[in-house]
């Protein structure tokens, strides 16, 4: 059956399907890219400058985008490279995408994303699943966004007075929760573990190791950034740390 199912995701009809959708979203940005190129000419802006701060954003984007490429790695063993393609592409997140998908195949009562279990009624649902999750982002977009940007614009009186404005509360709260869920389901694992296929559970103290040995790695990272003023190095820390867990990963895997 994974055999069969792989051949379908990674057919050339979805391919072709993704490339399409892929090309249109690059023909928007070139022509949002000539707008904005024109505009800055338009206001007086020095051409020089404009090129320099085209070459310097195409040269850090590259860093960051590393991450996403291992999360199309991560997620193409399972359902596909047009599909993780698409996801990641567009408006999918890495920390979303992987986590979601999870969870789906969990709920359909697979034993995680592995390929001899899935089937074309799982990878429907499992998109289905990952793509109406997501437009929650675009939805608030469309009718809070205009009131959510009046509250961080009144930051600055509060960051006045030395207090943190809502928009650095918000943020904060955000990846304490996310931490917090993440570390939460890996100590289940480790303590609990996973329900079987064949009935009980299988403890599985992989992903809380892995998610250590990222943590000390970005804690390497950012003791650099803040307190050595490294600031180049935010550019790949998110992207190093992933690979230095990955690798940590395989490496005890083998042992």
């Amino acid at each position: 059956m994974g055999e069969q199912y792989l051949s379908i995701v990674n057919s050339g009809t979805f391919y072709l399907i993704i490339a399409g959708v892929l090309s249109l979203i690059t023909v928007m940005c070139i022509v949002f890219l000539i707008k904005s190129y024109r505009a800055g000419i338009k206001i007086g802006m020095d051409k020089s400058i404009l090129r320099k701060t085209i070459i310097s954003s195409a040269t850090f984007t590259l860093l960051p985008s590393i991450s996403i490429l291992l999360g199309v790695i991560a997620l193409s063993g399972s359902l596909g490279v047009p599909f993780s393609w698409l996801r990641l592409s567009v408006i999918g997140a890495l920390q979303y995408e992987l986590n979601v998908a999870e969870v789906a195949a969990q709920s359909l009562g697979l034993a995680g994303l592995k390929p001899e279990l899935m089937s074309m009624e799982a990878f429907v649902t499992i998109a289905l699943v990952m793509t109406v999750g997501i437009l929650g982002g675009v939805v608030c977009c469309l009718f809070f966004l205009k009131k959510y940007l009046g509250k961080l614009q009144k930051a600055p009186k509060k960051e006045s007075t030395g207090k943190p404005g809502f928009g650095a509360h918000a943020t904060t709260a955000l990846f304490v929760g996310l931490c917090g869920a993440y570390i939460g389901a890996y100590v289940g694992e480790a303590i609990v573990g996973r329900p079987m296929e064949t009935g009980g559970f299988a403890r599985d103290l992989m992903p809380l190791t892995v998610a250590c040995i990222a943590a000390a790695a970005m804690a390497v990272f950012e003791f650099f950034i803040q307190k050595k003023d490294k600031k180049v190095l935010e550019n790949f820390s998110l992207a190093a740390s992933m690979l230095i867990a990955m690798t940590a990963a395989v490496l005890i895997q083998f042992m």
